[in-house]
């Protein structure tokens, strides 16, 4: 006769479904040149959001008034503005900025965003007919115009710019929750789960929602990149983090003005906002190949 200590060890045990998927997933990711590209990006501006001010060689506020508008050199590695200040203390100083915005104004969205699209996909009725019109409603106005409005309302602070970033991020998030709920939502395990008499908020928590966040994954990456933009754009018209604090926008807006004598002051941080932009752009077309089972890359 069999013992059973004898034949549970003697059975190999594979992994957790879940488990598997996700290094599937890293592996595809890190097959995809795209992904790895914009992946090795954004840890870089993620640590130099993180540790950047610690690495800056000045104050990214002191003034030096003889030395306005140096070139790089080996003092001033990527030269200093119209006031003296080292170009490249405040770009270190002014990535936090950036990040902060893109984490938290499209962390703000997708969470908000999914609870919503979920509810709504789920219940449909009178209150899909509202939250989708109202969603309607701020799709209407183009994204910077709207943050700017926002802006003027609440005032020029960084928590503001995070917060007028999130409500213009929110629509893209209810619509493609909504739309992810509604495809899956009559499938059969979930018509098993009602059946055996679960509810309806177990049923999304459990059932839904790990099954429609890869497209918002993806979606995350990609407002990251957009929400850096719209503060660039804040800060250039002077409603995002306030002077002097280091931001990517205002140091662009301010080096604009000597770009045909001192083209640094407005370069540099011009190439940072893009590099950064770049590398999320490329994270969300890796973690598309990854997660989209019709674009798989062979394992």
């Amino acid at each position: 006769m069999i013992r059973t200590s004898t034949l549970a060890t003697s059975t190999p045990v594979s992994p957790p479904a879940p488990r598997r998927r996700t290094w599937r997933v890293w592996r595809r990711l890190l097959r995809s040149p795209q992904g790895l590209i914009g992946g090795l990006i954004t840890l870089v501006f993620a640590v130099t959001a993180l540790v950047g001010p610690r690495l800056a060689p000045y104050s990214p506020t002191a003034m030096q008034m003889s030395k306005r508008l140096a070139p790089p050199s080996p003092v001033f590695w990527l030269g200093t503005d119209d006031f003296g200040r080292d170009i490249l203390s405040r770009i270190l100083h002014g990535a936090g900025a950036s990040f902060q915005v893109g984490l938290f104004s499209v962390g703000i969205a997708l969470v908000i965003g999914t609870l919503l699209g979920v509810i709504v996909g789920l219940r449909g009725g009178l209150l899909d007919t509202v939250v989708m019109n109202l969603m309607d409603v701020l799709f209407a106005f183009p994204a910077v115009l709207l943050a700017i409005a926002i802006m003027a309302v609440l005032g020029a602070t960084l928590r503001n710019v995070i917060l007028a970033i999130g409500i213009v991020s929110l629509p893209v998030f209810v619509r493609l929750a909504r739309g992810s709920t509604l495809g899956v939502r009559n499938l059969l395990y979930i018509e098993a789960a009602h059946s055996i008499g679960q509810r309806a908020w177990p049923i999304a928590v459990r059932h839904i929602l790990p099954n429609i966040m890869a497209p918002l994954i993806v979606q995350a990456s990609l407002t990251i990149a957009a929400a850096i933009l719209t503060e660039a754009a804040l800060s250039y018209l002077g409603l995002g983090n306030p002077p002097p604090a280091p931001s990517w926008g205002n140091m662009l807006s301010t080096g604009y003005q000597f770009m045909q004598v001192s083209p640094w002051p407005a370069f540099f941080p011009g190439f940072a906002i893009m590099i950064a932009v770049l590398g999320f752009n490329l994270l969300g077309d890796g973690l598309r190949d990854a997660l989209d089972p019709t674009l798989r890359i062979e394992d």
